[in-house]
Order: structure tokens, then C-alpha cells, then sequence
């Protein structure tokens, strides 16, 4: 698949992908200078591209996990969600959850990217479901092992 792009500004750089089998392309922040994401702060985070995701398709906002292991930083709404019919900057709402200070800095790897395919349903109402052997069994009610 070719996925086209557009740059936003002068500073902005294409996804790239970190291994031969990375499933997901690392969006890099376009800022001037550095932000600092203090402890329990959010921000949204420029990247300074648009893309064209074709239809049938969504683009994956994931944390990175060397940067949510090591620093607690992760992509707040995770996965954020790009639909196909978007064509604006992308942008990653960022959250620090450590008690540290993070310095995000210009050209960072701070996130990833993953195009995915999806369908849609057509949404239909009935009186009852079919039934399961875990039924309405919610959160949990699987066990732990």
C-alpha cells in the first residue's frame, strides 16, 4: 500500500518504520523548540503532516512502548483514530503519567501509527440476542487465569 502524504511545514518529516516488521510507522512531533509535559499534564502535539488514508481503512494512534515504559508517556485517547475522510494535520494528545518532567523535543519519535482496515455495520434493533455460555458475564467475569 502507498500512503500519501502532504507536509505541513518546512520542519515536518514523514512515518518511518523501525524494523523490517514494525507494524506501526513512528510519527515524529514538528515543533520549533522543545515542550515540557509536566506530571498528570496533557497537550496536543503537532506532527506537521496530513495524510490520505484510503477508504475502508483508519489510521492507529499508539503509545510508543519504550516511551510509556521508561517515562510514562503515552497518546492520551490510545488508540486515537484517523478516519479515511480526514485530511488536517495529525496531531497526538500526549499525557505524562510518571512524576517526572518528560521534554518533548523537536523531530521526536513520539508516537506510532498503525493503517488498519474496518468495516461498517448497518445497525439493526431485535427483542432479544442469541445466547452465549458467557451470556451478560461482564468485566472480569472470565477470571484472572
Amino acid at each position: 500500500m502507498i500512503l500519501t502524504y502532504k507536509k505541513l511545514n518546512a520542519n515536518a518529516q514523514a512515518p518511518t518504520y523501525g524494523t523490517e516488521y514494525s507494524a506501526g510507522a513512528d510519527l515524529r512531533v514538528s515543533i520549533d523548540t522543545p515542550i515540557v509535559l509536566n506530571p498528570g499534564e496533557s497537550e496536543i502535539i503537532p506532527t506537521g503532516i496530513a495524510a490520505c488514508i484510503p477508504e475502508g481503512y483508519f489510521g492507529m494512534i499508539c503509545s510508543r512502548s519504550g516511551l510509556s515504559a521508561k517515562f510514562g508517556v503515552v497518546v492520551l485517547n490510545s488508540p486515537g483514530i484517523i478516519d479515511a475522510d480526514y485530511r488536517g494535520e495529525i496531531k497526538l494528545i500526549m499525557m505524562n503519567h510518571s512524576k517526572k518532567a518528560f521534554t518533548i523535543e523537536p523531530g521526536m519519535r513520539l508516537a506510532q501509527l498503525i493503517i488498519v482496515p474496518y468495516c461498517r455495520a448497518s445497525w439493526e434493533i431485535v427483542a432479544d440476542l442469541p445466547q452465549t455460555k458467557r451470556a451478560d458475564g461482564g468485566i472480569g467475569s472470565t477470571g484472572i487465569r
